[in-house]
């Protein structure tokens, strides 16, 4: 049985669907989404204040870029550039081969070269509609992965030799090979296979022992799991059923930031789950991997 462990609410920001949490070392400060809320959101460590950013379109996305002061997002629309000062938003490119009127781009990262890993889906996650791209600085999208319904959880190795990845609906976690020169992908197996009644697979992020930390969809918290044998190592409980994704956070890379989403819950299960959509904090007991800014 793995060991459980809870978290505390860091902002109740009561999402529809939280998503995408990351830490932004010069700011000091952590970003995540509202994708069905259109909203961007910072909260600082250094003074305990948050900041919401509206924007015209869901976003579903964000990394950091070289300028302190801008992110690159992923969209329903395709990719752009925030700029958190003027508070902007400039398209970078539109071209990921769907209808943006019945898709938006949904999880992905930034990888050791800078480049931006998007995925699309369709907004009912029709299976096998979504792929994942790459875009590099040239603005053109390479198709990496097709036949995805709602990709999801994008975690490099310290080596940058493999890629996690996961299509929620299989409930695995596959292993890529990957090279770092060309971002080609090459499956080589599945590292964790998440039964059904722990919850589906969604954000995840790798620890410096290597381990992966998976965010569990209706498995009301956060798995770190061995990406040897699969299993379970530990648990964070969440007070929330939808655990969206996952990021560590703070200058040591010490703390856990969670996400979830109320989103097609009941009115009967919110008041149950009260803190559903908002973001959590943990002290996990490992740090994470320091994550790229991109370069486009």
């Amino acid at each position: 049985m793995a060991n459980k462990t809870g978290a505390a609410v860091l902002y109740p920001s009561g999402c529809i669907l939280g998503e995408s949490p990351i830490w932004h070392n010069e700011r000091n400060s952590c970003f995540w989404v509202d994708i069905e809320g259109c909203i961007i959101y910072e909260y600082s460590f250094l003074n305990k204040k948050s900041a919401q950013y509206q924007l015209s379109h869901r976003v579903s996305l964000i990394v950091q870029s070289n300028a302190a002061d801008e992110l690159i997002v992923g969209l329903q629309g395709g990719v752009g550039r925030f700029n958190l000062t003027t508070e902007t938003l400039s398209m970078i490119t539109a071209e990921l081969n769907v209808d943006w009127q019945s898709y938006r781009c949904n999880d992905g990262g930034c990888d050791n070269m800078g480049r931006f890993w998007v995925s699309t889906t369709e907004l009912n996650h029709k299976k096998d509609a979504g792929a994942l791209y790459c875009v590099g600085k040239d603005f053109t999208a390479e198709e990496k992965l097709d036949k995805l319904s709602i990709s999801n959880g994008m975690a490099w190795t310290a080596d940058n030799r493999r890629l996690f990845h996961t299509d929620s609906v299989t409930g695995a976690i596959k292993s890529y090979c990957y090279n770092e020169q060309t971002g080609d992908l090459l499956f080589e197996r599945i590292a964790v296979q998440v039964p059904p009644e722990s919850g589906v697979p969604d954000g995840i992020a790798l620890d410096v022992e290597g381990k992966l930390w998976i965010a569990l969809w209706g498995g009301y918290g956060v798995g770190r799991f061995d990406i040897d044998t699969g299993k379970m190592l530990s648990f964070i409980a969440i007070p929330a059923p939808h655990v969206s994704s996952c990021a560590f956070a703070g200058e040591a890379l010490d703390r856990l930031i969670i996400t979830t989403a109320k989103k097609e819950m009941t009115e009967n299960e919110l008041n149950e789950f009260p803190q559903s959509g908002h973001i959590f904090i943990v002290e996990p007991g490992v740090t994470g991997l320091p994550v790229f800014n991109c370069v486009l």
